[in-house]
Order: structure tokens, then C-alpha cells, then sequence
């Protein structure tokens, strides 16, 4: 059995889109799980009967999307559309950096653990007034009212009627194994597996027509895999020893310098998820300098 808190159609604004230093889109994996465990551990603060809440693993469904992007019609690539920071004394621009940012709607279900079910609906009750004083993947909660739900899964036919109520829409599981098989039987690199599932490749055809006697050129595009695959953020490498350094963030915990690690994503109808733990992720073990999130439960998509 699987207790579970559904925060539904969270309405967010100026979300961090740039999800890792070479990809722009969706907000990484990492910043959801970190909005859950930070909910977590307010939660754990404001209240003595939620010292032992654990948020174990988060899932995200995606119902719109909006990318601050512009394109004009002689343009060949997309450029941000910035946001209007205040002048400096001088009337100049302030030299600040401009962040991609999106607009989106989302739900969100987040499995818990640790608490009975008196002290979930207490939980309930408090977690309005703790949302609006939160960013969610570095945007701002536009839902002036909404009700979180409590509910409990210990079937498939319940994950069905869940996966239904989250439609229209679509959640994000991991295609690492995408990566693996083309590594492994095509001896490709980790960017070369990467760039083969995302590039579309463009094909003409010559048709012969009987009537002005001239050949007609018709192009079709394909792709590796069929399937909604992007990059996706799931996390970061250490590169460097654990230490002490100069002005470090926090002074009780060493410093390691990360890098992001990137890798297949793809996102799916709802109503193609038969078990809970294909869409759920959760962070995994620390082991060769990894710290990953990583689903439940591999998912297997039965059409290929």
C-alpha cells in the first residue's frame, strides 16, 4: 500500500527552465525532489507530531507548458525573452545574467510515510500556508486556493482511476536504458547515444508526375525511437574531493565542486502507467561520486 498526497494543478510562474548548463526545456528532476524534501522539512519544523513525515519519492504530470521563447520570422534560433530589471543611475541595463524561465501547470503526487492518519489530515490542513511561502523549481505558486488530497493505492485498479483524474497530461520517466543498448551494441559515447535519439533526420523522395512532366521532391522526417524523448537533468558527478573551501555556502557540511548529469527522458501519457513506482522517483545511493535521482521502478514502454 502506497499513501499518497496529490497537490493538483499547481498553476507556477517564472519556473527555471534552464535545467542544466546545455539543455532548456522542462525543470530538471532534481529541483522537484528538492521542492519535496524542502515541504518536508518545514513540515517537520512546524509541528511535533510531524518529526517522523518522510516525503519518499515525488512524481510529476505535467498539464501545460510555456517556454519564454521568441522566434521572428528571419530568425533562425529561438532567443529568451528576458525579463525588465530596474535601470542603474546611470540609465544603463544592469549587467545580470537572464535565466530561461517557463510558465507551466502541474500536479504533483508525493508519496509519505511516517505519520498516521489523523496526523495526515493535519498535514493537509497546514500545507496551503506553507506552499505560498515556497518557491517550486525557483517559480512562484500563482493558486490563490486549492485543496490537497490523501489518498491510498494499494491496487492496480486505483493507480488506473488516479491516472486517469491526472489527465490531460503527461509525466516524465527515465530512458537511460535507451542510452545503454546504443553504447553497448552501437559503440557510441554518452553524448553521441544521447544526440542519435533526440536529431531528426530528413529524407526526400523523388515522385514522378505524368501531367507538367517535372519531378516532385516529398521529405519525410524520422526519428531513432519513436516517442516523446528529451534530455533530462537527474542529477550531478562530483568532480572534486569533498573539502573546506573559502566562503562556502553552508560551514557544517563539506564542499564538492558537481557537475550536471544528463542523460534520456521521455514523457508519457499518464494512462499508460500500470504501476505507481514507474513514474515515482526518489534519490538514490551515493556510490562512484554519483548523486542520482532515480525512479522506483524502471519504466518498460510494451510497444517497442
Amino acid at each position: 500500500m502506497k499513501k499518497l498526497l496529490i497537490l493538483s494543478r499547481l498553476k507556477i510562474h517564472n519556473a527555471n527552465a534552464l535545467s542544466s548548463p546545455y539543455t532548456l526545456g522542462f525543470p530538471a528532476i532534481t529541483a522537484w525532489l528538492g521542492f519535496a524534501h524542502a515541504l518536508q522539512r518545514r513540515l517537520n519544523e512546524a509541528n511535533e507530531d510531524f518529526e517522523d513525515l518522510q516525503f519518499n519519492s515525488i512524481a510529476v504530470v505535467c498539464h501545460e507548458f510555456n517556454l519564454q521563447t521568441y522566434k521572428g520570422e528571419s530568425d533562425f534560433n529561438y532567443s529568451i525573452i528576458s525579463t525588465s530589471n530596474p535601470l542603474k543611475k546611470d540609465g544603463k541595463r544592469p549587467s545580470t545574467i537572464e535565466e530561461a524561465r517557463c510558465h507551466l501547470k502541474v500536479s504533483l503526487v508525493i508519496e509519505y510515510s511516517g505519520i498516521d492518519q489523523d496526523e495526515a489530515l493535519e498535514m493537509k490542513e497546514a500545507l496551503p500556508a506553507l506552499l505560498h511561502r515556497m518557491k517550486i523549481a525557483s517559480g512562484d505558486l500563482m493558486n490563490v486556493s486549492f485543496k490537497p488530497e490523501l489518498i491510498k493505492i494499494t491496487n492496480q485498479q486505483e493507480t488506473k482511476r488516479l491516472m486517469s483524474k491526472l489527465m490531460p497530461g503527461y509525466t516524465l520517466v527515465e530512458r537511460r536504458d535507451l542510452m545503454i543498448e546504443a553504447m553497448q551494441n552501437e559503440n557510441l559515447d554518452g553524448m553521441d547515444a544521447l544526440l542519435a535519439y533526440l536529431s531528426i533526420n530528413s529524407h526526400c523522395q523523388e515522385q514522378e508526375n505524368t501531367e507538367d512532366e517535372k519531378a516532385k521532391v516529398e521529405w519525410k522526417q524520422s526519428r531513432k525511437h519513436s516517442g516523446w524523448l528529451v534530455p533530462i537533468a537527474t542529477g550531478f558527478q562530483g568532480i572534486s574531493e569533498p573539502s573546506t573551501v573559502e566562503n562556502q555556502r553552508h560551514t557544517a557540511y563539506p564542499h564538492r565542486f558537481a557537475e550536471t548529469v544528463v542523460t534520456l527522458g521521455e514523457f508519457i501519457m499518464p494512462t499508460r502507467v500500470d504501476q505507481l513506482d514507474n513514474i515515482l522517483w526518489h534519490y538514490a545511493d551515493v556510490s562512484n561520486n554519483l548523486y542520482l535521482c532515480q525512479q522506483n521502478q524502471p519504466y518498460q514502454n510494451e510497444q517497442e
